[in-house]
């Protein structure tokens, strides 16, 4: 059985990335807090994912930085992301693998490092009995998404809202899919963030080293 794991992530350049931690932080500061994120995710992932049978595809904006990503990322299969806004990206990138043979599709941001390999063998184990399966956020959204199907339109609403979470379940329900939620974990969006990776470190310190010790360093 072909299974993925497609990681988005944006480059991280002062202005294009994490702009909502700005304030407090800079647009540079946030850049480089993105940036370890980043690291600690796609180190991670490419430790704990193939054992779980998971293919680890980068999915990279923008398109004229994939070079980079692929030095960036060497074990991964980088590809473009696809589309104006993110449910559109995420519809193309599901589509895709799907196509390429797929039984089993997971998809996950890069502002998540806290996320770890319990959280894939859940969404894993969860797809025998449902078609999507949702890591949900504190903040009305998700930090994983895992499919055995897709189907058109999944994500045909809008992302960034505080009804995602919901807004996404109704659109599989009235596409025939059946879903059911995991655990919830958490994005890093916003300065109060910061306190669920504190709250974090104890189970989380091992996944996300380089994120810590940029946030150890700014408050010394």
């Amino acid at each position: 059985m072909r299974s993925a794991l497609v990681v988005f992530a944006k480059w991280p350049a002062p202005g294009a990335v994490k702009t909502r931690l700005s304030p407090p932080l800079t647009p540079e500061q946030a850049a480089e807090l993105y940036a370890a994120m980043l690291d600690d995710v796609l180190e991670a992932m490419a430790q704990h994912a193939p054992p779980l049978g998971l293919e680890l595809v980068l999915a990279a904006h923008p398109p004229d930085a994939l070079a980079q990503f692929a030095a960036r990322a060497p074990v991964w299969r980088v590809v473009a992301q696809a589309g104006a806004e993110l449910a559109a990206r995420m519809e193309h990138a599901a589509a895709s693998e799907f196509e390429r043979g797929a039984e089993r599709l997971l998809l996950r941001g890069s502002d998540s490092p806290a996320l770890g390999a319990d959280v894939l063998a859940a969404a894993l184990a969860a797809l025998t009995r449902s078609d999507l399966v949702l890591s949900p956020d504190r903040d009305g959204g998700y930090n994983l998404v895992a499919l055995r199907r897709f189907v058109p339109g999944l994500f045909s609403h809008a992302m960034s809202t505080s009804t995602v979470l919901e807004d996404t379940r109704a659109a599989a329900r009235s596409l025939g899919l059946t879903s059911e939620l995991l655990a919830p974990g958490f994005d890093v969006d916003t300065a109060a963030d910061f306190a669920l990776l504190d709250e974090a470190r104890p189970r989380a310190g091992v996944l996300c080293p380089r994120t810590y010790a940029w946030l150890d360093a700014r408050a010394r």
